[in-house]
């Protein structure tokens, strides 16, 4: 079955006001970026979306973040995003914060068809007694708070009960993928990428390189093509528009032939 959409609007034309999404990546790795400018362009609105953040620096998520389109967010992760944490103490957002290897087996879960499975992550906090403030009023108060979970003993050690999730629809970022939907995450892009497209009852894939049917190895495919259900092939210029969250600079010793950027790791040259 060939799955490839013409461009990332007519892949999102289906999503409604209110739907929930999982959405790949980790700070600016392996976002979505061009299907999250599609719906930010079809205006779609109080949205529900489970991601481990929610954009950085203006990119991703964080674009339908300031316009005002998500009612809800299902994360592990705040960092600098300050409109984030803004909106979440005003009382604008409701926020679900969860551990995050908590937050990637609950994704997993959802697309195994595992309804719930127990962690010893957050027990004895309240993660597992409730009280985590969802939302704000916006004057210091908590209006919703989340709700007790169930805890059982398992030979002699304590673990929480964790529900799966499901979401309408899933966003994700594959660096090659073919016609029926297979894919492969580059590196680091392979975070939350395979988790949230597995936790998506529609999902759809922007590849940066797209290859025929049997172009990828099947011992290198990281997610099966049954898991997709739509694939958008990028431009080269959408492929190769990459962001980097930190420059850092250092004064090269006296002597050296080069200095270090703290966030590439890399020489940057004399």
């Amino acid at each position: 079955m060939d799955k490839v959409v013409a461009t990332a609007l007519e892949a999102v034309a289906d999503v409604p006001d209110g739907a929930t999404l999982a959405v790949g990546g980790f700070g600016l790795s392996g976002v979505p970026n061009v299907l999250i400018r599609a719906l930010h362009e079809r205006g779609v609105q109080g949205l529900g979306v489970v991601s481990n953040n929610c954009g950085a620096m203006d990119s991703g998520l964080a674009t339908l973040l300031a316009a005002g389109r998500i009612a809800r967010v299902t994360g592990s992760y705040i960092g600098a995003n300050k409109e984030f944490a803004r909106q979440y103490l005003a009382g604008e957002l409701e926020v679900e914060m969860i551990p995050q290897g908590t937050l990637a087996e609950r994704l997993r879960a959802g697309g195994a068809g595992i309804p719930a499975f127990y962690t010893p992550a957050g027990v004895g906090t309240q993660v597992a007694e409730g009280g985590l403030p969802w939302r704000y009023d916006g004057k210091g108060g908590v209006t919703l708070a989340s709700p007790p979970k169930e805890v059982r003993e398992f030979d002699g050690t304590e673990y929480v009960l964790e529900h799966a999730i499901r979401t309408d629809f899933a966003l994700v970022r594959a660096a090659r993928g073919d016609r029926h939907g297979n894919l492969v995450f580059g590196k680091s892009a392979r975070n939350f990428n395979p988790l949230a497209a597995m936790a998506g009852r529609v999902t759809i894939a922007e590849v940066e390189e797209l290859v025929e049917p049997g172009g990828i190895d099947p011992d290198a495919v990281h997610l099966p093509g049954i898991f997709v259900q739509r694939v958008v092939a990028l431009t080269r210029e959408q492929a190769e528009a990459k962001m980097i969250e930190k420059r850092t600079v250092s004064v090269p010793a006296a002597g050296a032939a080069y200095a270090t950027t703290g966030t590439t790791g890399g020489p940057v040259g004399a």
